[in-house]
C-alpha cells in the first residue's frame, strides 16, 4: 500500500512540534540536506518575485535640495521651466528643499534637472 502526500500532511498534523523536530532532523540526516538552506532560498525567492512585480517608476517630482551660489541663475532657470513669476519663482527657490515641479516624465525631469543644475542648483529626481 503506497502512502500519499495527504497521508503525509495528515500524520504530521497530528504531531506535536517536538515530533516534528525530530522528524525534520531525521529527514535531514536520512537526506543530506539542510532545512535551513531551504528557508534562507526562500526569501531571496520571493523578493524576485517581489522585484519583478515592482512596477518601474514613470513619473518624477523634481525637487531642488539647493539653490548653490548663484541664486539669480537658479530663479531665472526655475521661471523659464515652471512658468511662474518673478515673485513665485524667487520664493519657491529660496524655501529649497522645494519641488518645483511634480509627476513629470523621466525625459522631461532629467532635462529639468540639468538645466537646474546648469544654473547651479542642486536637484533629486524623486
Amino acid at each position: 500500500m503506497a502512502v500519499t502526500k495527504d497521508d503525509i500532511l495528515e500524520a504530521i498534523s497530528n504531531m506535536s512540534v517536538m515530533e516534528i523536530v525530530e522528524l525534520i532532523s531525521d529527514m535531514e540526516e536520512k537526506f543530506g540536506v539542510s532545512a535551513a538552506a531551504a528557508v534562507a532560498a526562500a526569501p531571496a525567492a520571493g523578493g524576485g518575485e517581489a522585484a519583478g512585480g515592482a512596477e518601474e517608476q514613470t513619473e518624477f517630482d523634481v525637487v531642488m535640495s539647493s539653490f548653490g551660489s548663484n541664486k539669480v541663475a537658479v530663479i531665472k532657470a526655475t521661471r523659464e521651466l515652471t512658468g511662474l513669476g518673478l515673485k513665485e519663482a524667487k520664493e519657491l527657490v529660496e524655501g529649497a528643499p522645494s519641488t518645483i515641479k511634480e509627476g513629470v516624465e523621466k525625459e522631461e525631469a532629467d532635462s529639468m534637472k540639468a538645466k537646474l543644475e546648469e544654473a547651479g542648483a542642486s536637484v533629486e529626481l524623486k
